[in-house]
């Protein structure tokens, strides 16, 4: 069987580019289009515009962008798959069906539901959080069950043109449309676990086409960069490409970062449909712009759905100032603790509560790099101060008390960015597991509800032990900066966050691997880690010649709790990049 499907994404989240589905659909050649909408961020925020309008708590980009593509996409058959319902999909096909309507075009669209976990949050008992034991707040604004692809797959045998779902996990977008196309069973665990791996690879959008990739200076034509697509074949492998002639680079190491991005565990990476191992993935250049994957396998899943709930912990304020000439960081330091010590003063005297947390970063002082910081010489920071309540009132008084620091402290300071800073509530991600039972899974299409029922699972297998790479050979008497050997990337999952770092030739691994171990990785990011819960995991990636390390409770609370300028530690894996790794001098003077 000779037949390929080629699967384009055209958005990595909501807010990404309008230009990328007119690129993939014009340009493109595809027999899917997919759109990857949501995170858990993404989430909380919906639910809160779906709380002061019922209508709203989906993802509108979606319709404006396809409005306009509509005829040619009925006019090449190109079937469209998007999470974009968010937490209201009814309400995402309606507007999309009236776009349709009105174009007097006859394209059918399917909803898959059943994600919604907030009606019966009351009703579950023994709910707690997955990595830290705590009960189930009593107030949730969201609660998503990340649901697999057999419903959207059999939304597509139903003869939807699109597929719009809530919360499901984002490579199901593709994996679906795979398994609808070859007729896959939902026991071929090798093969879906490709599946999971092509929809990895592209469900961010121009990540793996050259963007945040660490060789920036070789990636072309950003102002155009291309939007990835995956050309698969029946028995899963599949390449990378993109649009001829748009902007961007796809190679090795551009794709292998993409593959490390946000997982744990490579030889367990936990979907609802199969548990996926990429550790012995590998990467093949095919050409300009094209590179082949092969060797994901996979294991049963287990009989659980993961599920991501929100709840309101307070609130926020973030008040950002510049601070400029002699000794600015000086100046800087001083004002922002001055600034908090008078609002603390104010805090006692009404009786009031102190701050929950406070976070002060000076940027343009390397506030980020912890003590690995190099720059104090600065004459202009920008002070992020960022604080945390329990009463929206307290935060409103710390709002309107800053602004004194303008004409009653320091010298040069220009006033607060954006004037009078807004007081948000903090929301935080509570996570987890719920049987899938629980769920009950359907797919509204013309006006019927279509029960869809889960695939049987044989017994859950344990993953491959972990295997140990390779020691270096000869002595190390020279040293060069992890960068020389390698690239890395950087990511988010709820508190947690992931540096893989994949090297540059299969030779240089011995001696990163010896280089980076566990203890390194905490001295080296210390300054991120939680001081009572933070702690570092590290696992080989053979196929990849690659390492992924996991620093558990880094992020600060992640997403939209945590108060720090990089609240997904998506700077991390650039931190890492600085150290120093003692390679043969044979080495060091071929990279010079």
């Amino acid at each position: 069987m000779n037949k390929t499907v080629r699967i384009g994404c055209a958005s990595a989240f909501w807010g990404d580019t309008c230009t990328a589905a007119a690129q993939l659909v014009h340009g493109g050649a595809l027999d899917y289009l997919v759109f990857d909408y949501l995170a858990e961020v993404t989430m909380s925020i919906l639910a809160g515009a779906r709380m002061k309008d019922p209508q709203a708590g989906y993802a509108t980009d979606f319709v404006e962008v396809l409005t306009p593509l509509l005829a040619d996409i009925q006019r090449q058959g190109i079937r469209v798959i998007s999470n974009a319902g968010g937490i209201n999909p009814l309400a995402c096909a309606a507007a999309l069906q009236a776009a349709c309507d009105k174009a007097q075009i006859p394209l059918t669209i399917a909803v898959l539901l059943g994600d919604d976990l907030q009606p019966q949050l009351k009703q579950l008992h023994g709910i707690v959080d997955m990595f830290n034991g705590t009960p189930l707040p009593p107030l949730c604004v969201s609660a998503n069950a990340y649901l697999g692809a057999p419903g959207i797959a059999q939304a597509l045998k139903l003869g939807a043109d699109i597929v719009i779902t809530g919360r499901v996990v984002d490579s199901a977008v593709v994996s679906a449309a795979l398994v609808h196309e070859f007729n896959w069973s939902w026991q071929d665990y090798d093969r879906l676990a490709q599946a999971a791996l092509a929809g990895h690879i592209i469900e961010c959008g121009a990540q793996c086409t050259g963007g945040n990739f660490t060789d920036w200076r070789d990636v072309p034509d950003y102002e155009h960069i291309g939007f990835p697509i995956v050309e698969v074949s029946a028995d899963g492998q599949f390449t990378v490409n993109k649009v001829e002639g748009s902007g961007g680079l796809i190679s090795e190491l551009s794709v292998a970062e993409q593959l490390l991005y946000e997982i744990g565990d490579p030889r367990a990476y936990l979907l609802p449909d199969v548990i996926c191992d990429f550790s012995q993935v590998t990467l093949r250049q095919q050409g300009k712009n094209q590179v082949h994957l092969r060797g994901a396998k996979g294991l049963p899943p287990t009989a659980q759905y993961k599920v991501s709930a929100t709840y309101p912990d307070g609130f926020r304020c973030t008040a950002s100032c510049l601070i400029a000439g002699i000794d600015a960081v000086a100046k800087a330091e001083r004002v922002s603790q001055a600034i908090i010590n008078k609002t603390s003063e104010l805090f006692r005297q009404r009786g009031w509560a102190p701050y929950t947390e406070v976070n002060i970063e000076l940027l343009g002082s390397e506030a980020t790099y912890g003590a690995h910081a190099q720059r104090q010489d600065c004459r202009e920071v920008v002070v992020k101060l960022a604080v945390r309540h329990p009463s929206k009132q307290a935060l409103v008084l710390f709002a309107r008390e800053i602004a004194q620091a303008a004409t009653g402290m320091a010298p040069g300071l220009t006033g607060i960015v954006g004037g009078r800073p807004t007081v948000y509530p903090l929301i935080r991600l509570f996570s987890f597991l719920i049987d899938k039972s629980s769920c009950d899974v359907a797919v509204d299409y013309q006006n019927q509800r279509h029960t869809v029922e889960r695939p049987a699972s044989t017994s859950l297998l344990t993953p491959a032990a972990p295997i140990e790479p390779p020691k270096p050979q000869g002595r190390a008497d020279a040293s060069v900066s992890l960068v020389k050997l390698a690239v890395a990337r950087s990511g988010d999952k709820g508190n947690h966050s992931n540096i893989g770092v994949i090297a540059r030739h299969p030779d240089y691994l011995p001696w990163i691997a010896e280089a980076l171990t566990p203890e390194v990785i905490v001295d080296w990011m210390g300054h991120v880690l939680d001081p009572i819960h933070g702690r570092i995991e590290r696992w080989y990636m053979p196929g990849s010649h690659s390492l992924n390390f996991v620093l558990e409770n880094a992020l600060g609370g992640g997403g939209m709790a945590s108060l720090r300028i990089d609240p997904q530690g998506k700077a991390f894996a650039q931190q890492l990049l600085e150290i120093p790794i003692a390679v043969p001098q044979h080495i060091a003077d071929s990279l010079t």
